[in-house]
């Protein structure tokens, strides 16, 4: 992201009356008269002025100065929002909307274009990191090439992607541009809101999902590389599945073949073969999400079930399932034999 200098802040509005309020408004040329240079500080001043200003709290006698107001606050932030052009599109960026292991991502609108309105670009904060937001894009369109088209609601939906050119520091850094997903929450929210383990008959779905995902990936000549639980995006109300974050993935046809990176904090639930920078395998996959699912599940989990998730771990990767269509069918057999025969059980989550 682009570094600013200091910020210059808009007046304080605390002990602002309507009579002063309509004399700033009186005097100032530009939007930056107004409300300075801090965002924040620029927000909580409109508020305060539309409040002072507005018709309906003077008997209709302010329109014009609520209406010079708000020109002056739309031209204000669009001057804060800058516009990014690529060959695609005309985007405007907004906020920030998350913050993940290596990158941030950004409220992003749409100025030309055709396409969905609600997008994120995902930029790294270290532009060393941009080979990983290419290997992202890279997966994430031959998931979309190859991939099973009934499939592609488990992958996020790449919509864009480009070198973005700081204004100051004139760092380029790899923006990748997603389609923003309503409703998902990772399993590390849901591991938070149920701190005793969730009930095994609800990490089910999400399991079998998981399965599907990685399923699709690898038939697709794709090793995700990273399944954490900050990467694994479930729908509460839908049962649905988004396996996120695809920076880490080895493609079929990589001459190293290993996980470029790691994600330190995360050190215990990664495939031996992962740290020992040997090649991974659809295995490694299968690993990585057998321990998000039983961290998931914690002590409540049923013997077979954890005898089928040792199976999945195992040190060696050569002995481990590598077949998640496969490991599947053995783990809906699974179900059937503890639960009976599979059925809707809703699943709820505190709100976010």
């Amino acid at each position: 992201m682009t570094d600013r200098p200091p910020a210059s802040r808009a007046p304080s509005a605390g002990d602002l009356g309507l009579d002063e309020a309509l004399a700033r408004l009186d005097r100032v040329r530009t939007p930056a008269d107004l409300f300075g240079s801090d965002g924040a500080d620029a927000a909580r001043l409109y508020k305060r002025l539309a409040r002072l200003v507005h018709p309906d709290m003077t008997g209709g006698r302010t329109g014009d100065a609520f209406a010079r107001l708000n020109e002056l606050w739309r031209a204000y932030t669009e001057a804060a929002s800058p516009a990014i052009g690529t060959g695609r599109a005309t985007y405007r960026l907004g906020a920030r909307a998350h913050r993940g292991d290596l990158a941030d991502l950004f409220h992003l609108t749409r100025d030309t274009g055709g396409g969905p309105a609600r997008l994120l670009l995902k930029l790294p904060r270290d532009p060393r990191d941009n080979d990983l937001m290419r290997r992202e894009a890279a997966a994430l369109r031959r998931l979309r090439a190859k991939g099973d088209p009934r499939y592609r609601p488990y992958v996020p939906h790449l919509a864009d992607s480009f070198g973005h050119v700081d204004a100051v520091t004139r760092a380029e850094r790899q923006g990748n541009v997603l389609v923003a997903l309503d409703g998902f929450r990772t399993l590390a929210e849901v591991r938070a809101a149920y701190p005793g383990g969730v009930d095994p008959r609800d990490a089910a779905w999400m399991w079998r999902r998981l399965l599907v995902a990685l399923g699709h990936a690898h038939r697709a000549g794709v090793v995700h590389g990273a399944v954490l639980p900050e990467h694994v995006l479930v729908h509460p109300e839908e049962h649905g599945l988004v396996l996120a974050d695809w920076c880490y993935s080895v493609p079929d046809d990589d001459p190293a073949g290993h996980v470029p990176a790691m994600v330190d904090r995360h050190a215990d639930l990664y495939a031996p073969e992962v740290p020992a920078r040997e090649p991974a395998s659809p295995a490694t996959d299968v690993h990585m999400a057998t321990r998000c699912m039983t961290a998931l599940v914690g002590d409540g989990a049923p013997e077979p079930m954890r005898a089928f998730a040792r199976g999945c771990t195992l040190p060696a990767q050569r002995r481990r399932p590598g077949d998640a269509w496969r490991l599947l069918a053995e783990f809906d057999g699974l179900l059937e034999r503890l639960y009976g025969p599979r059925r809707f059980r809703p699943f709820t989550m505190p709100p976010a």
